[in-house]
This record gives structure tokens, C-alpha cells and sequence, in this order.
């Protein structure tokens, strides 16, 4: 019940109005300073999954929240969360383990979707490639569009595929989604190579040389420390919470987060349901055990499951989790090394308080209240990944100045081989 009172003081709706106003005022004033950055989201496959990349299909220029009610994002609503950048995610789903060329192509198409939207949409969205760029687009009043790739089955074991979609516009990549690959491991499929092979350990040094962000978001956690071992530059989390908080895989361990400390990366707190609330992720379980122990048609199993839901109703998921997890993040990797990555479009229903792109403000204003400084939030809405983005920047200068693009070709491990068969 505090938890439900605090929440709408958190939202104006019980809070007086000097002390509201107050609040409002510094994280606007915040924000007009510094390029509110979200380091995931996903609206671009909801073109791809909606329209089949058809820009005509879905107008973001209008509030949708009527038209589409499932959707999180459009332009009026990023303009209330004063939103000053975001890394559009080109996913494309990964279906077994090891991938397929055909990502390639469909990323690609993703890709060409996001230029296409920003060009759509000139009064409100420019492209940025670096952290200079996002600071400009913002100071003209648009919102720096930045492209992330969701998942190294993109590049299909090629090191000059990967040259080749940095190229293109890709200013991060996420070494695994869901399924693992045969040079890296996942959180959510079984361990095939403990981590990193050579050749992913390759492909991490190749992206410090590009300047492309190494993204540890879906990995496994042997992953993550063989890859912040590995790269010469800071990683990040574009979409990742804290383990210890709530124990889903793919969430972060407090020695990854200390080891991110050093690595001087970012790890932004991810919102989705399931990865910030420890009740959540163990309904989450039984939910799908239940479902996956049903048979008979698809009608059938939706009844008996609207009928468990209604008599077991999800717990309730808010705001204060996700700065929970901000909390604990800043208590073991420091304020210098957390961001925001919401998720949005990417997740079902966000946590109350959170449901859309315009609520950003919120989550400050829960952090001002709990003695977070002004100086402290702009740091966890963007000038951490700011800093992040240029310090791999400079290393990337270095180290072309050192090294040509690497020649390296893919072998598969024979380990690899016999556990995909």
C-alpha cells in the first residue's frame, strides 16, 4: 500500500504542488542540459513484425496509444519524456543455435528501416554516429537516432560482415540474443564453448578497432567476463538489470558489475517485468510450466490459461523496482557506470509507472527523491554512455592507427559441431 501512495506522489497525483513542481523543474532543466539516452529500443521490429518495414503503415507522428495500445513509442510521447536520443535496435529473431545467413539481409533491411524513419520524420529525428553528434542533434531540439544491432548471428561468423554493417551505420552490437552462436555463448541457451571462443574473442578486438560499442546484454555471464577481459574499451548493457536484485539470467552479477567498474562501462537498467521483479520472474516460471504441460488446441489452452491467470494474478511491478536496481547498481559499479535501457517495444506491458516512452521523467524524479543529485541523474540518463561512446571513440583512433581490419576467418570449433548435432 506505501508502495502504491509513494507512486502517485511520484506522478503528481498526491504530491504538493511546490514539492511536484520542484522536481519537475530540475529534471527538465536536467535534461535540457544533457541528451536523455535509451540504450534499447525496439519500434523498429514492430515495423518489420507490423507492416513488413512499411513506413506508410504506422504514422509515429500521432499519439498511438489510442490506435495502437500495445505500442510504446511515438513521436508526441518521446517528446513528453523529453527524450533526447535513443539506440534503435535492428533485431531480427535468431531460431537455433549458430544462426543463419539470412540475417545478414535482414538486418541490412532493418537498418535501411531506421534511416528511412529518421528521414521520414526531419523535424524530430537526425542520425548520430558519435557522441558529438548526439550532443548536436540535441542542442537543435531533435532526438539523436542511433542504430544497435541485437544479436551476433547479424554478422554470420564474418568479421567483414561486421566492418561492412559499422559501415553502414551500426554503432553497437550485441555478441548473442537468445540462442547461442558458435563464438559466443547466451544467457537463455545452453553453454556450448564456456564463454568466448578465439574467434569471439576476435570479433570483440575487431569492434574496439571499428569504434562499435561491445554489447553484453543477452549473453552468457561467462561471456560477459571473458569479453570485458578481452575488449580495450568500455562495454556496455544496453538493456540489462542486476542479478542479485532479481536472479534472471540474463541480468548482471555483482562481480561483472564490479568488473564493468574497471572496464569503465555503462550497464542501463533494463524494465521489463520479469528481469526487475523477483516475484515477477518466478511467476513468469510457473506461468510457463503450466503452459507448457497443457495439450489440445490453441482455444483450449488459452482458456485454461486465462482461467490459472484469473485465479493467480501477476504480482504488481512498478517504478520503485526498476530504481531498485538502479540502487544496487550504483551501490557495486559506481554512478559513473549506469544508464537506461528500457526495452520498450520490446517487452510486454512495462511496470506501472513506466509504461511508455513518455514516462522517463518519473523514474528521475523517484531517484531525486531518494538523494540522487542532479548531477547524479544526468549521469544515469546520458552522460554515462556518453562518455562511454566517446572513450571507445578514442580508442578505436588508437588502434587503427596500430592495426589493419583483422584478416581472421571463421572455423568452427569441433566441440561446437558435436553439440549442435
Amino acid at each position: 500500500m506505501f508502495r502504491t501512495i509513494a507512486l502517485w506522489v511520484i506522478l503528481g497525483l498526491m504530491t504538493p504542488p511546490a514539492l511536484s513542481d520542484n522536481l519537475a523543474a530540475r529534471v527538465s532543466q536536467v535534461l535540457d542540459a544533457t541528451p536523455l539516452i535509451d540504450g534499447h529500443n525496439d519500434l523498429p521490429w514492430q515495423f518489420k513484425r507490423r507492416t513488413n518495414n512499411q513506413l506508410t503503415g504506422l504514422d509515429i507522428s500521432q499519439n498511438l496509444t489510442l490506435i495502437e495500445p500495445s505500442l510504446h513509442t511515438d513521436i508526441p510521447r518521446l517528446r513528453t519524456g523529453m527524450v533526447g536520443g535513443l539506440f534503435w535496435s535492428v533485431y531480427v529473431p535468431i531460431r537455433e543455435y549458430g544462426g543463419s545467413p539470412l540475417a545478414v539481409q535482414q538486418v541490412i533491411e532493418q537498418i535501411d528501416l531506421v534511416k528511412r524513419l529518421v528521414a521520414r520524420y526531419p523535424d524530430d529525428f537526425a542520425l548520430a554516429m558519435t557522441a558529438a553528434d548526439v550532443r548536436q542533434i540535441h542542442g537543435n531540439g531533435q532526438i539523436a537516432s542511433l542504430i544497435g544491432i541485437e544479436g551476433g548471428h547479424a554478422i554470420h561468423n564474418s568479421l567483414a560482415t561486421l566492418r561492412q554493417l559499422y559501415n553502414l551505420g551500426a554503432r553497437y552490437m550485441t555478441l548473442t540474443h537468445s540462442k547461442g552462436l558458435l563464438w559466443a555463448d547466451s544467457a537463455t541457451d545452453k553453454a556450448h564453448h564456456g564463454g568466448l571462443t578465439s574467434f569471439g574473442e576476435a570479433v570483440v578486438k575487431e569492434m574496439n578497432r571499428l569504434g562499435m560499442l561491445v554489447d553484453l546484454s543477452h549473453v552468457s555471464m561467462d561471456t560477459m567476463r571473458d569479453a570485458l577481459e578481452v575488449s580495450k574499451a568500455p562495454v556496455i548493457f544496453s538493456h540489462s538489470s542486476a542479478f542479485t536484485v532479481t536472479q534472471h539470467p540474463r541480468n548482471v552479477p555483482d562481480d561483472v558489475l564490479r568488473q564493468v567498474t574497471v572496464n569503465r562501462g555503462v550497464v542501463m537498467v533494463n524494465y521489463l517485468t520479469s528481469y526487475i521483479s523477483e516475484p515477477m520472474r518466478k511467476y513468469r516460471l510457473d506461468y510457463e510450466a503450466k503452459r507448457d504441460g497443457l495439450t489440445g488446441s490453441e482455444s483450449e489452452i488459452a482458456e485454461e490459461m486465462r482461467v490459472w491467470v484469473e485465479a493467480r494474478p501477476a504480482p504488481e511491478v512498478t517504478l520503485y523496482d526498476v530504481a531498485d536496481h538502479i540502487d544496487h547498481m550504483v551501490n557495486i559499479a559506481g554512478i559513473d557506470h549506469v544508464g537506461l535501457g528500457a526495452d520498450y517495444d520490446g517487452m510486454p506491458p512495462g511496470p506501472v509507472g513506466l509504461e511508455d516512452v513518455s514516462t522517463y521523467p518519473a523514474l528521475l524524479k523517484e531517484l531525486l527523491i531518494r538523494g540522487y543529485s542532479d548531477k547524479d541523474i544526468a549521469k544515469i540518463a546520458g552522460e554515462n554512455i556518453l562518455r562511454v561512446m566517446a572513450e571507445a571513440e578514442a580508442v578505436a583512433a588508437s588502434l587503427q592507427s596500430l592495426h589493419s581490419p583483422a584478416e581472421i576467418q571463421f572455423t568452427p570449433p569441433e566441440s561446437s559441431i558435436e553439440q549442435a548435432n
